[in-house]
């Protein structure tokens, strides 16, 4: 075990040339591990109970400082951890790390599972925007065709999102965790197998590598600080920041709010669903995005090549519009500007994926290969 460990963690070969960006795996995993830890806290204090739910994370909040820093924490570290993660696989797509298949298919699975497992928890505190947002997204499993109202019961418990739906959802909220969690192993598993990328796509030899302990390590550290004191600043500044005002009214079937939208982690995929007139339209496209965001290609090309990084960059402006679209009304010209803008990124995906823009540059000393 110790020598895994050292294997692993110690004494593991890394490139030199690895730069902050790198570090976004490893705050990565530290926050999660923050997120199972103070959820499990949670989940001792929460009652799954329609008439009881909302009176209890209320009470969460006002009982103590103790039970109150947990539950921001944790509301807080999702956001953190989504923009981890944007950054993650931002930097990814950038140096093309989708050519190390068995590394990016646990990574993209484990961004699908995390969506899942935030989407779930935002319904628990059974509030106004978490029932109407899961009444919305939910019925668009009813629109899928043939399987479509069989699953939509098996997923809410009944005709509709009832006491029978947050039960259900309390518990694969609490087990998906652990599961995240044993995927995050195996994804480092297949990291050290094959290796990391770097910027200068130099992966073969030993003459510009260091000991991960204590050149990585030190870095690691320092950014999961910076992040923390981050977190830690928005959570005592303004601890509702990231909180609709829906939030602080309990659910209510028979009033629906005037906007209903989801966290701002999956506005992107809101504006895409709602830009086209028919549900399975809207899920065509968004899956359609995911599918080209996951392909792994061999596509080594270097991401130095001008057309490569304007293409990255238009994508990532395309990601920020669609994410601020997403709060918006659904009315006109936003809903235009949204069918637009959706089409626009999952064609670019589909470029970019199949970009190839030459050989990759490797700078050794003074000579170019």
């Amino acid at each position: 075990m110790i020598s895994i460990i050292r294997g692993n963690l110690i004494d593991l070969p890394t490139n030199y040339s690895l730069s902050y960006y790198w570090c976004s795996g490893f705050m990565i995993s530290a926050f999660m591990i923050f997120q199972i830890l103070t959820g499990v806290i949670l989940s001792f204090l929460y009652v799954a109970d329609s008439e009881l739910s909302f009176r209890c994370v209320m009470d969460l909040t006002n009982d103590s400082f103790f039970t109150w820093g947990v539950r921001y924490w944790h509301i807080w570290g999702v956001t953190i951890l989504f923009v981890l993660f944007f950054l993650h696989m931002g930097r990814a797509l950038y140096y093309s790390s989708y050519t190390k298949k068995g590394v990016w298919n646990v990574g993209f699975i484990l961004y699908l599972l995390t969506m899942a497992e935030a989407f779930m928890g935002y319904i628990l505190p059974w509030h106004q925007m978490s029932y109407w947002a899961a009444t919305v997204l939910t019925s668009i499993v009813q629109s899928v065709p043939i399987v479509g109202p069989t699953l939509y019961k098996y997923v809410v418990g009944g005709f509709s999102v009832t006491n029978v739906t947050l039960v259900r959802v309390f518990s694969a909220h609490v087990c998906l965790g652990f599961v995240i969690l044993g995927l995050m192993v195996v994804h480092m598993y297949y990291l050290h197998k094959s290796g990391s990328n770097n910027p200068l796509f130099s992966s073969n030899g030993y003459g510009d590598v260091v000991y991960f302990h204590s050149y990585f390590t030190v870095k690691d550290f320092f950014c999961l600080v910076v992040f923390t004191l981050l977190l830690v600043t928005f959570l005592f500044w303004s601890p509702d920041f990231v909180v609709d005002t829906e939030g602080y009214l309990e659910a209510d079937p028979l009033t629906t709010p005037v906007s209903i939208k989801p966290e701002w982690y999956f506005l992107i995929y809101y504006a895409m669903l709602r830009s086209i007139d028919s549900k399975i339209g809207g899920l065509i496209l968004v899956l359609s995005l995911l599918f080209f965001l996951w392909v792994p290609t061999f596509n080594k090309s270097s991401s130095y090549y001008f057309s490569r990084q304007f293409i990255f960059w238009w994508v990532c402006s395309l990601f920020f519009c669609l994410t601020y679209l997403g709060s918006c009304h659904p009315e006109y010209p936003y809903l235009f500007v949204c069918k637009l803008f959706s089409v626009s990124i999952v064609a670019l995906m589909f470029i970019f994926k199949l970009l190839w823009s030459g050989k990759p540059t490797v700078v050794l000393g003074s000579k170019i290969l």
